[in-house]
């Protein structure tokens, strides 16, 4: 959560010349709005002053509990914590303004980042998602999708070399040389439609993952070399998440 908080206290107009009853309502926002929590506690809260290199105020508890009285009310009790009534919220997102969009879609993908393992593929995806945030649509296509391939190579090899080798054995395409896999990097001798072909066929995925490889596939090739076509940052969002959620997270090493 550091990259999302952090990227969330960084467009906030003048974050250090605001006060901490305010940076508290802030982090009740990016908790409960941002991130989507149900509602938002007082060490939780805390933790977001951490997060960002900021003292933690004392009272936080009681603040919140003042909240729920003030007039008007800014806080309403929800699921164990709090979260903003409703015109608080409404007049947060406005003064927020456009850049909560930016962060909003940020949030979106850094939550994938720390649902996947520690180790060289969070990091890999921690650096695609900062390619995202700088306006690098196709770098960061291109880049999940090599994750993405990655963590299958891995997957197999640990997993299902027997039956990958098995459909390779199989396979009539001569453009294809390779007659077994013995490491990682013998999966680079064959194109990645036909890897996919490979993969369906030794049932080491469905037929609906296959069916999401393939178009994704499209997608990153369209995204690899100069052309006219515009990659808005939607299809970015979507085309990681399919690919985290769907390949990622489901075929873990």
């Amino acid at each position: 959560m550091s990259e999302a908080v952090n990227h969330f206290y960084s467009t906030v107009e003048n974050a250090a010349g605001q006060s901490q009853a305010v940076l508290v309502e802030l982090f009740v926002y990016f908790l409960t709005v941002e991130m989507g929590q149900e509602s938002a506690t007082a060490a939780q809260i805390a933790d977001c002053f951490v997060r960002c290199d900021l003292k933690a105020p004392k009272g936080i508890a009681a603040r919140l509990s003042e909240g729920l009285s003030s007039k008007p009310s800014r806080y309403i009790k929800a699921g164990g914590g709090y979260k903003l009534q409703r015109h608080m919220r409404e007049a947060l997102s406005v003064k927020l303004g456009a850049e909560t969009v930016t962060v909003q879609t940020s949030v979106t993908l850094r939550r994938l980042e720390d649902r996947v393992p520690a180790g060289p593929s969070r990091q890999f995806l921690k650096e695609t998602i900062d390619c995202f945030e700088a306006g690098a649509n196709r770098a960061t296509i291109v880049m999940v999708w090599i994750l993405a391939m990655d963590n299958l190579f891995a997957f197999i090899l640990k997993n299902h070399l027997a039956e990958f080798n098995d459909a390779l054995a199989k396979n009539s395409d001569k453009s294809i040389k390779i007659k077994v896999i013995t490491r990682r990097d013998d999966f680079t001798e064959i194109k990645e439609s036909k890897f996919i072909e490979l993969c369906r066929a030794a049932a080491i995925i469905t037929n609906d993952v296959r069916k999401i490889l393939d178009q994704k596939l499209d997608t990153r090739n369209s995204c690899a070399h100069p052309s006219g076509i515009t990659i808005n940052r939607s299809k970015v969002i979507d085309f990681v998440e399919d690919l985290v959620d769907n390949v990622v997270l489901k075929f873990r090493v």
